[in-house]
């Protein structure tokens, strides 16, 4: 099967690579024909680097490099049996290029999206057959991080999913199945990491170095909130904030941080730019620093205990399967442990009353705790 790949930027480069790894011819389109040039030279030079390391063989790396083509005209991608858009994240421009796409396209040919944060529903609704449209979420590396986010949109036909989640399997990658809401799994569940860690921040209990190293200490995440902030990128990460909050019709769970968007309004973007709440240029590095143990704890409960109500919700509203968010944690984000999973080594009953309490203390609806959740707390059961 020819797989076609729209965009040529870091994820759509490297979804071509992850299709012409798994042994498919590729084209990868960019309006800018330079831009796809520059695309396949990185490219070659990341699987020069690997032959070097004894990753690939040389002719594998040749047979990959030479699988993709280059196009820049939408004609070219004629015969196509999937195609997988990846460019910018605006519904007007991505419901346009699909509508266009239809008219290239075999009958049987499937359109899948990569988008993150926007509705697949909305985006198939451009096309006369909605039916074949589909989201597919990688992410980003895209060759190096395995989950992929398996998305069927309202009218989608139910055996695409099927037939997708076995075509990922195929790549080398880890699928999980979930419904056209807002965020999807990862990039709703994740929320609170970012959010509950800024207002611990606001509130004056703990400096951003004294956070990142709490929850990498005691709570085994690989980054601190502030340098994953910073290494996606402030406006990235609260663009989707923003995007996730104003979907779920302004849910005062996903409110975006004034803090947050101060970072971006300064051009404090992170690594990219060289500041973000850290800063990055050649005489500075993060702070390193310790933590007490009753105020890592203190935090690794707040900060978890909201993430696994956001678990919970989604398990309790049908996103997905209690199995696939728990995959989509540890192999979307590297959490060190499924959510659902590390919920039940307490159990329900303890994270219930750590969020009652935070209710109680800030008479917020943002510490509401998932019907779900109470559910199980009162039942003594577990969610696996």
């Amino acid at each position: 099967m020819k797989v076609a790949v729209i965009g040529a930027g870091t994820m759509g480069s490297g979804i071509a690579q992850v299709a012409a790894q798994a042994g498919h011819d590729v084209v990868l389109f960019d309006t800018r024909r330079e831009a796809v040039e520059k695309a396949l030279a990185a490219l070659r030079k990341t699987l020069d680097r690997l032959v070097e390391k004894g990753k690939l063989k040389k002719e594998q790396a040749d047979g990959i490099h030479g699988r993709i083509a280059p196009a820049s005209d939408l004609r070219e991608l004629t015969g196509s049996g999937l195609v997988i858009e990846a460019i910018i994240e605006d519904l007007g421009i991505k419901k346009k290029l699909f509508a266009d796409l239809e008219g290239l396209l075999g009958a049987e040919a499937v359109l899948a999206t990569n988008t993150s944060s926007l509705s697949v529903t909305a985006i198939a609704a451009a096309c006369a057959k909605p039916e074949r449209v589909i989201g597919l979420h990688f992410f980003n590396p895209a060759p190096l991080l395995p989950l992929v986010e398996v998305v069927p949109g309202l009218v989608t036909d139910p055996e695409l999913g099927a037939r997708l989640n076995v075509l990922m399997q195929a790549w080398g990658k880890v699928p999980v199945l979930c419904k056209d809401t807002p965020g999807f799994i990862v990039n709703r569940v994740a929320r609170p990491y970012y959010g509950e860690s800024i207002r611990i921040l606001e509130e004056g209990i703990a400096a951003m170095p004294t956070i990142d190293a709490a929850l990498k200490t005691y709570g085994g995440f690989r980054m601190g909130p502030f340098e994953l902030m910073d290494l996606i990128g402030n406006d990235i990460n609260f663009t989707v904030t923003k995007t996730v909050w104003e979907a779920f019709h302004f849910d005062q769970r996903y409110k975006p941080s004034l803090t947050q968007q101060r970072q971006v309004e300064s051009g404090r973007l992170g690594r990219k730019s060289g500041r973000g709440y850290y800063g990055y240029g050649d005489d500075e590095s993060i702070p390193s620093t310790h933590v007490d143990m009753v105020l890592g704890n203190t935090i690794v409960e707040r900060v978890l205990a909201m993430l696994i109500n956001e678990a919970a919700d989604a398990l309790f509203w049908g996103i997905a399967s209690a199995k696939d968010i728990d995959l989509a944690m540890t192999k979307g984000v590297n959490y060190p442990k499924g959510l659902l999973a590390w919920a039940d080594e307490q159990g329900p009953a303890h994270w219930l009353d750590v969020l009652e309490r935070l209710q109680a203390e800030y008479g917020e609806d943002r510490y509401r705790p998932s019907p779900l959740l109470r559910r199980l707390a009162r039942a003594g059961t577990r969610f696996h």
